[in-house]
């Protein structure tokens, strides 16, 4: 299998989490694939026509794209851990979507930062600040329950939140007034397969 792979990538780094949870990382060939918001990647459009990572390719040339979709393939793949029956399997999606959701108004939060401040729109940068103070308090409050369940696609998908939180918006202090969850992640931060899939800037 190949994946278009970024270290940088939060959604790519749920992905290869999972697999190596599951046992499956060596089963992986990851390709540095670029992928920016202005310009299609040439390469990857044969593969996803969204030109966005994470993209498996199987062996028999067909492609999965969305994170979700890849884990749940990999977890379908080795014989199923990180989708609990039903009814605990709603719940971990919630969890997924609301880690997930956290990410993607991360992204959006850090390209408005990014621009010059001429350009950046106060309104907006206020919104995602209190969407990530809502969400970090809803985490807060679910730390216990985290701790008490079995790891799943959900506690993947908000670790990696919480750690792009670390690696794009260390300003933020998000630890600050969130003890339980900060500990929490403390914890998943130190599992292999956390260890093994760090963010880095290349």
């Amino acid at each position: 299998m190949k994946l278009h792979w970024s270290p940088r990538s939060p959604f790519v780094r749920k992905v290869m989490i999972a697999a190596h949870e599951l046992g499956l990382a060596d089963r992986i060939h990851t390709v540095r694939t670029v992928v920016r918001l202005g310009k299609p990647n040439d390469d990857l459009l044969p593969d996803n026509p969204l030109s966005k990572i994470p993209t498996l390719v199987l062996d028999d040339g067909s492609a999965l794209f969305d994170s979700l979709t890849i884990v749940e393939y990999l977890d379908d793949l080795a014989g199923g851990r990180l989708f609990p029956p039903k009814p605990a399997r709603f719940e971990a999606l919630t969890r997924h979507a609301l880690g997930t959701g956290l990410l993607d108004l991360l992204i959006l939060f850090r390209n408005e930062r990014d621009k010059p401040a001429e350009r950046q729109t106060a309104e907006w940068l206020e919104s995602f600040a209190a969407k990530t103070r809502a969400s970090l308090d809803r985490l807060e409050s679910e730390a216990p329950s985290l701790s008490a369940k079995p790891f799943d696609i959900g506690h993947i998908a908000i670790g990696c939140a919480l750690s792009y939180l670390d690696f794009r918006f260390a300003d933020l202090d998000w630890r600050a007034g969130h003890p339980a969850i900060a500990g929490w992640h403390a914890e998943f931060s130190a599992r292999p397969s956390v260890r093994a899939t760090e963010a880095v800037d290349d």
